[in-house]
């Protein structure tokens, strides 16, 4: 089966990616039940910077003002591996367990999962890098550790993506809110 087709609708374009499900089944999983559940619709984009990337999926960003955007993640429970069958836990804030198990370069257009630089502390946000951000891939030498679980599928979509990471900012902020209105799941 092909992987499923996330599509992201944004205030400033349409960004459509494809999921590694096979590659990084926990990752992508988590990913998929969020979008499924409605959790990223209304969110805003917290911090953007040019030559680097877009993050995205704090629950405190539905308000793009919070002092808290960037901090957050989606509630503690379960969501089922949609590659195993298996059920896969959400916890201490809503976070997964790290899946280093695919060897996916964070290059220009893939989707890699966000975390606080402590093990296991990816949960809902996740980041588009518009660059070739390789010293974050979990298998350099460096400490910071971002699986990739996605790409986008062309140029229109990637162009949205470095739109995105060239808006006006204040302390990485969009100055003008950039709103998720929904993400959608094609293929699961």
């Amino acid at each position: 089966m092909p992987n499923p087709i996330a599509t992201f609708d944004t205030t400033e374009g349409v960004i459509k990616c494809e999921i590694f499900l096979e590659q990084m089944p926990i990752t992508a999983s988590n990913f998929i039940d969020l979008a499924k559940t409605g959790f990223y619709n209304g969110l805003h984009f917290h911090r953007v910077i040019p030559d680097f990337m877009d993050q995205f999926g704090c629950p405190f960003s539905k308000d793009p003002k919070s002092t808290r955007a960037g901090t957050g993640g989606p509630p503690d429970g379960s969501f089922t591996n949609l590659v195993t069958g298996g059920k896969e836990t959400r916890s201490n804030g809503g976070n997964i367990k790290d899946e280093y198990a695919a060897r996916i370069s964070n290059e220009p257009g893939t989707l890699s999962m966000a975390n606080t630089g402590q093990p296991n502390s990816g949960g809902s946000q996740f980041f588009m890098n518009v660059v070739h951000n390789d010293f974050l891939d979990w298998f350099s030498p460096g400490e910071s550790k971002h699986p990739v679980f996605g790409k986008c599928v062309d140029k229109a979509s990637f162009d949205t993506m470095v739109k995105i990471s060239k808006v006006r900012t204040r302390d990485d902020n969009p100055i003008t809110p950039v709103m998720m209105k929904s993400v959608t799941i094609e293929g699961v």
